[in-house]
């Protein structure tokens, strides 16, 4: 799986004419030079549903008079780079606006993507239990037969909920009721099996084993029968887009634990895809694709090709300015493996392990949460569902509302005994039917605090704030402490209501009360609050204090890595065994938000004299920068490296060889 990929979108009315006029082989090849790219994906059918190529099972865009996709296969395989072809799967709309009763159908009846049916100027989903799923299948063979893909890109997919008449009429037959909700959700899981079963049939009756991925714009955490569906994985993750840069490093902290290749997926856009005209700031790019690179993914960076066909100088030019610095990279980057403390067990893992529908489940805020209060506090850590193995991790952290089956307990209960600490907040921790804790962790469960909000006082010093009660947004529960406490809990004089309300957010705290908040026991720690999803919904300082006080208490003396690289800097370590040799990455960036909640990364500031200390068991022989080259200084005491790097500007890699 190559390092720097490119998607080019090619989504292209039929309402415009001269269709890859200006396509040139001797500036296609240019400008995938100049960008670096040694992957791009390429495309056979769009959302409008045209072909870009002769076909006999579609039909090609009416203003295209030319094999666009061999042209731009043979160009880019001429020069070494590869050629993934997309086919829109989920999105065809020149077939929905000919057949609408094709499309997926909520019960009552509107329509997925565009809800208002025609009137608005937008795509619909088509059903795969439609006499589409053939069309589709004709299409896929028809590449796989006629180009040479280096693989098949199907995107807009996933598990839907349907209830148009083709759905209905299969539901009826195998004994389901199409007016329940269950038999319903049932009926989407089918559907999926059975469009993913039946493409990797189509493909491999030309092509064996040739790479293909199903996207539905997330990898759900829990759901490893989807995932495997797939040969690799493309994090959809464009920051600027709606994702955020928080995203991916949750995605990529899952992703990484399921034995497969995985990609991550930025843009070069301003905002996100279809938008022609928009470049953000090379220092965003630049961070973009280390950021991939440091968890251990390849990357790829969306584009959409103007309809005439020619590629923008500009955008290859951006493009180039990240992946030069990739490639130089890229052999301190694979084949590598994480070093982790932390196992934090998902949200949302959980909700799929215990079959939740969506509208009876807990929020998977904490999941957040968890993800930005570890990458802050500079810890190596992965996020697991509940077939994931517990072995090597030193904590467990279960955030917020992961109740615990018999199979869950007993798998825990397994890692304790080998030394490994819990960490629970919230209801985690409780037996999945009783409010009794699984574990010691210092407490014993009464019920739900009826304040809200309440206030948290911190049983330990910290740099930036002197002890005070520390307001907390989230349900909180109430305990009795029958271990060490790390915190307390201080009630508000009563709830804002109608009857009684003090000042303008809520009623201060009553210093007459003082209950257990947070306590340590024999097995872990636990956080009498949704501490995880606070952090996600209210981001204080409080909440992340309280946070890596726990972690700190459970594993302190244990940790891998400990720096002063700031709040907003990233750390991970990377072990390439078949090199000898550890890869610590530092990242720096701070993004700002702008216009309507885009995140920006523009100014960076260069870090100097950071100091970052890794606790390893083999002797480092030598300690440098790369791919400078540039040997550091080190001390080595006690199975502890320190080093200190002069200078960080974006993403740094200390090579440990040992």
């Amino acid at each position: 799986m190559n390092f720097r990929q490119v998607h080019l979108d090619f989504h292209t009315s039929e309402c415009i004419e001269g269709i890859g006029s200006r396509f040139s082989k001797k500036q296609f090849q240019e400008q995938l030079k100049r960008g670096h790219v040694n992957s791009i994906t390429v495309f056979s059918k769009c959302h409008h549903g045209w072909a870009y190529h002769p076909t006999k099972a579609n039909e090609m865009h009416p203003h295209l008079n030319f094999d666009l996709l061999g042209a731009q296969i043979e160009a880019a395989h001429e020069i070494g780079v590869k050629t993934p072809v997309y086919i829109s799967a989920g999105l065809d709309e020149k077939e929905a606006q000919r057949h609408p009763e094709w499309l997926i159908r909520s019960k009552n009846e509107s329509t997925i993507w565009s809800y208002k049916a025609f009137v608005t100027p937008a795509y619909h989903r088509l059903c795969f239990n439609s006499p589409y799923l053939d069309i589709l299948l004709a299409q896929i063979k028809e590449v796989v037969e006629n180009y040479d893909a280096d693989g098949i890109f199907l995107d807009i997919v996933g598990v839907r909920v349907c209830g148009c008449q083709y759905c209905s009429q299969l539901m009826r037959e195998k004994g389901m009721d199409p007016y329940n909700d269950d038999d319903l959700r049932k009926m989407g899981e089918i559907t999926y099996a059975n469009y993913t079963r039946r493409v990797r049939e189509t493909i491999d009756s030309v092509k064996p084993g040739l790479p293909v991925f199903h996207n539905g714009g997330h990898i759900r955490r829990g759901r490893r029968d989807l995932a495997y569906m797939d040969t690799h994985l493309e994090l959809e993750s464009l920051p600027t887009g709606g994702w955020g840069y928080d995203h991916f490093p949750l995605s990529a902290a899952y992703s990484r634990t399921l034995g497969m290749q995985f990609l991550g997926m930025t843009g070069k856009f301003h905002t996100s895809w279809g938008e022609f005209g928009g470049y953000k700031h090379p220092n965003a790019l630049r961070y973009e694709a280390s950021l991939s690179a440091a968890w251990g993914a390849k990357c790829s960076i969306g584009d959409q090709l103007h309809p005439l066909g020619a590629m923008d100088p500009a955008t290859y030019d951006l493009i180039g300015r990240a992946y030069a610095e990739l490639e130089e990279k890229e052999p301190w980057l694979d084949p590598v493996t994480p070093v982790v403390d932390i196992a934090v067990l998902s949200q949302e893992a959980v909700h799929n392990y215990y079959g939740l529908p969506e509208q009876n489940r807990d929020s998977s805020l904490g999941d957040v949460g968890a993800c930005r209060i570890l990458l802050e506090g500079k810890y190596l850590f992965n996020y697991i569902d509940t077939e994931a193995s517990l072995d090597g991790y030193k904590l467990l952290i279960l955030p917020d509302s992961i109740r615990l089956d018999k199979a869950l307990e007993e798998k825990i209960a397994a890692f304790v005994a080998n030394g490994g600490k819990v960490l629970a907040s919230g209801v985690s921790a409780l037996k999945k039917d009783e409010d009794i804790f699984a574990f010691d962790l210092g407490a014993s469960y009464k019920g739900r605090c009826e304040y809200r909000p309440v206030y948290f006082r911190p049983g330990f010093a910290m740099d930036e704030l002197l002890n005070a009660a520390f307001v907390i947004y989230s349900p909180t529960e109430e305990i009795e402490a029958t271990g060490s406490v790390l915190a307390t809990r201080e009630n508000s004089y009563f709830n804002r209501t109608v009857e009684h309300f003090c000042s303008h957010r809520h009623t201060p705290h009553n210093p007459e009360t003082s209950f257990p908040g947070i306590t340590v026991g024999k097995d872990g720690a636990y956080v009498s609050t949704a501490i995880f999803a606070e952090y996600a919904s209210m981001g204080s300082l409080i909440a992340k204090k309280l946070a890596i006080a726990a972690i700190e208490a459970l594993i302190g003396e244990r940790k891998t890595v400990s720096t002063n690289l700031p709040a907003q800097g990233i750390v991970t370590l990377m072990d390439q065994p078949s090199e000898s040799r550890y890869v610590h990455h530092l990242l720096y960036a701070s993004p700002v938000k702008r216009g309507n909640g885009i995140e920006i990364i523009e100014d960076i500031l260069p870090l100097y004299e950071i100091e970052t200390s890794l606790r390893l068991d083999k002797e480092p022989k030598r300690v440098y920068l790369a791919p400078a080259g540039t040997d550091l200084a080190y001390r080595y005491k006690d199975g502890v490296l320190t080093v200190q790097l002069p200078k960080l500007e974006i993403h740094a890699m200390i090579v440990i060889d040992y």
